[in-house]
């Protein structure tokens, strides 16, 4: 059976170094990131609250001092509850807006805006190019003026994350700083400005985004950021069995229990995960068991699809079937964005380190 496995412990010190090195800055923990139980009820308490994105994210954030709804798809009965919770709202949308007042009850809120300059290196740039996430910045005027309208709506500033997954601390300085200096310059009064997340895990080097290399501008203004990926990528490991090795088209294979409906970071990104083996000497099959010995090898799944793949090429000097790969830096965006009932494979353990 495959299993992960989250550390709890490493979450909560990934907490403590963040606020340790943002001082001021209000820190919240993205759910999206990994929304097991036990990892948000730890960082609802190490961190300075929640950043939602869906109702059943919502109904997590029992111990929450602070919650956020984001998402570009909010419902009615999202909003509702979110708002019952005093829960502040990054609005998407001059429709979302609409739908706010339209509920005829006080509502503190922020608009996300995608605006035309703010670019950052990462996986998935989210501002400064055409995407799904916020007001578009030529629209900016129109959502203020909707807000002022309503006297249930107490804007309190701007939320403004541009991007999933940069390791250029350097950057990432520059952006904030625009940001701050931008969002000053909008006219209205800025209570609060939410920088978003985007602090980077490197999978396959020895690159690191360091917070105490962060520049926090100087504000009298409530400074947010809200990473997921950066706190608990390193509290999580993903273990998977190896349940055959063969050779095709001159390529040698590690077919494992687990695959992409497990941890399907890999296959999305177009990556290839590094593995470590954890070597099992028990055997008691009736035939020899199949080894390989210093060889590349790709690691797939057990789904029938070629692109159920997590390795590509990694060399090993001994491989046996019944041994056990352990995948790093997989307590983020693993099981959480899996497609786990594709086949119907049962799904993997969770062991939790408290």
């Amino acid at each position: 059976m495959a299993r992960y496995v989250y550390d709890l412990r490493i979450a909560r010190e990934r907490a403590s170094t963040l606020k340790r090195a943002l001082k001021d800055v209000t820190v919240l923990y993205a759910v999206k990131a990994n929304g097991h139980p036990a990892v948000v009820d730890a960082l609802a308490q190490a961190c300075d609250g929640l950043d939602v994105a869906s109702i059943g994210e919502l109904a997590l954030a029992g111990k929450a001092q602070r919650i956020v709804l984001s998402g570009p798809a909010k419902t009615e009965e999202f909003l509702r509850a979110g708002l019952a919770r005093q829960a502040v709202v990054n609005v998407e949308s001059l429709t979302e807006l609409h739908r706010i007042i339209a509920l005829n009850q006080p509502a503190r809120i922020t608009l996300r805006v995608n605006r035309s300059h703010a670019k950052l290196p990462g996986s998935h740039a989210m501002t400064g190019t055409p995407t799904q996430f916020g007001i578009d910045e030529s629209q900016l005027g129109e959502a203020i003026a909707l807000a002022r309208e309503s006297e249930h709506i107490d804007l309190l500033g701007f939320h403004l994350h541009a991007v999933s997954n940069n390791l250029d601390v350097n950057a990432h300085n520059e952006f904030m700083a625009d940001a701050v200096a931008w969002a000053h310059a909008q006219p209205i009064e800025v209570r609060q400005i939410n920088l978003g997340g985007g602090f980077g895990v490197d999978y396959t080097g020895s690159r690191a985004f360091d917070p105490y290399q962060m520049k926090i501008p100087k504000t009298q203004t409530e400074l947010i950021v809200e990473p997921g990926r950066w706190l608990v990528a390193g509290a999580g490991t993903y273990h998977a069995t190896v349940m055959d090795l063969k050779r095709s088209h001159g390529r040698w294979f590690a077919i494992v229990r687990g695959g992409t409906h497990h941890f399907r970071l890999p296959a999305a990104w177009g990556y290839s995960h590094p593995f470590t083996i954890v070597p099992h000497d028990e055997w008691d099959e009736p035939f020899a068991r199949p080894t390989i010995r210093d060889v590349e090898v790709d690691v797939a799944g057990e789904l029938c699809t070629p692109r159920d793949v997590l390795t590509r090429g990694q060399f090993v000097s001994r491989l046996r079937v019944g041994d056990e790969l352990r995948y790093e830096k997989t307590g983020a965006y693993g099981w959480d964005i899996s497609h786990h009932q594709f086949l119907r494979h049962p799904s993997p353990q969770f062991v939790i380190l408290s």
